[in-house]
């Protein structure tokens, strides 16, 4: 008796250790079963170029997504990030562009070192994050309307601005942000991979991480610790919006050029890569190791079912399933968690 007490426990045991093991890896082996299948169903899909295709493809909407965690994390949400993007875009290759170029925005201006139209895009999303997280956190408007208007007014901004018109003919050294290093590494994969190392550490080993965290899982607890909620959220969004800034030039570089009209509904692709990657938005759950992998599954899913000959309009049919099974997911760790 005693004995088949003792295995039935070992079983018990050994079927929560599988359990948890499928809760903390699930999406990671969803990931893997992805690959195999596409793999053998189209065996062009593990050719180095194309592995190098889905990475760099994953590069602009994955570091987009990067900052889509913290500020989900933080129990927030932003849906100007595509608009922000398009905006900084197009004014960072406004300034980007070769002297005679036809239609040149600023006719008489000459080349300017590549640090300058980047630093334009990265201040435009600087400020229009911290717009964002202004009016959320001085006015207490919630995040979803701030960043709503803020995603209609950037829009708007953008196409003022280029009065409808796309922006080419960029020089050299601003295409080859969309190049490969030795012709073999996407160089949207480096910043990538940066960006990764940067947010990873600022998120786990700095007292605004630790802010962060705290932030998203109980507000007022935090106030009452001490921490400024509203300094630490304007900065939580200005961050996101550097890196919609960031993945603006990442975008400019490789498709050398911009337009008003670009990466209309990225932020969605962003905020989908996060959440499929575990990032509650209940807040103050969330990892950037699942924001990576959301946005590869995401990656090879599109790549994959391309290769496959599906039509787009199911792929995004697709895309739209997995998302709300994540969300569903989520839902179900919260009750849990009660």
């Amino acid at each position: 008796m005693t004995i088949n007490n003792e295995s039935a426990n070992i079983s018990v045991n050994r079927e929560s250790n599988i359990a948890q093991l499928l809760k903390k890896y699930g999406i990671v082996l969803v990931l893997l079963l992805m690959i195999v299948v596409i793999s053998i169903l189209e065996p062009a899909f593990l050719r180095p170029t194309n592995i190098f295709n889905v990475l760099t493809q994953v590069s602009i909407f994955g570091i987009m997504s990067l900052g889509l965690t913290i500020v989900i994390i933080s129990k927030g949400i932003d849906l100007s990030a595509g608009s922000v993007l398009a905006f900084a875009a197009v004014l960072a290759a406004s300034l980007g562009q070769t002297v005679g170029a036809t239609g040149k925005y600023f006719p008489n201006l000459p080349v300017l070192p590549i640090l300058v139209p980047i630093a334009v895009a990265l201040l435009v999303g600087l400020a229009c994050g911290a717009v964002n997280g202004f009016l959320i956190a001085k006015t207490g408007i919630p995040a979803f309307i701030a960043t709503l208007g803020m995603q209609t007014a950037a829009r708007g901004f953008a196409l003022i601005y280029t009065e409808g018109k796309p922006i080419s003919n960029l020089t050299e050294s601003f295409t080859n942000i969309g190049g490969k290093i030795f012709g073999v590494i996407p160089v949207p994969v480096v910043i990538y991979a940066i960006m990764i190392a940067i947010t990873f550490i600022m998120l786990n080993h700095t007292r605004f991480g630790k802010n962060i965290y705290a932030i998203g899982g109980n507000i007022h607890a935090a106030e009452v610790s001490g921490i400024d909620v509203k300094k630490n959220l304007i900065m939580i969004y200005a961050y996101c919006g550097l890196l919609a800034g960031l993945a603006a030039v990442v975008f400019v570089g490789r498709t050398g050029s911009a337009h008003p009209g670009a990466a209309t509904g990225y932020e969605l692709t962003a905020i989908a890569a996060t959440t499929i990657g575990g990032t509650s938005h209940s807040g103050g759950i969330g990892t950037i190791r699942g924001a990576v992998i959301g946005a590869l599954v995401l990656g090879v899913l599109r790549n994959g079912l391309t290769l496959l000959g599906v039509p787009a309009y199911w792929q995004q049919v697709t895309e739209g399933v997995i998302i709300v099974v994540a969300v569903i997911i989520d839902m179900r760790k919260n009750r849990q968690r009660k």
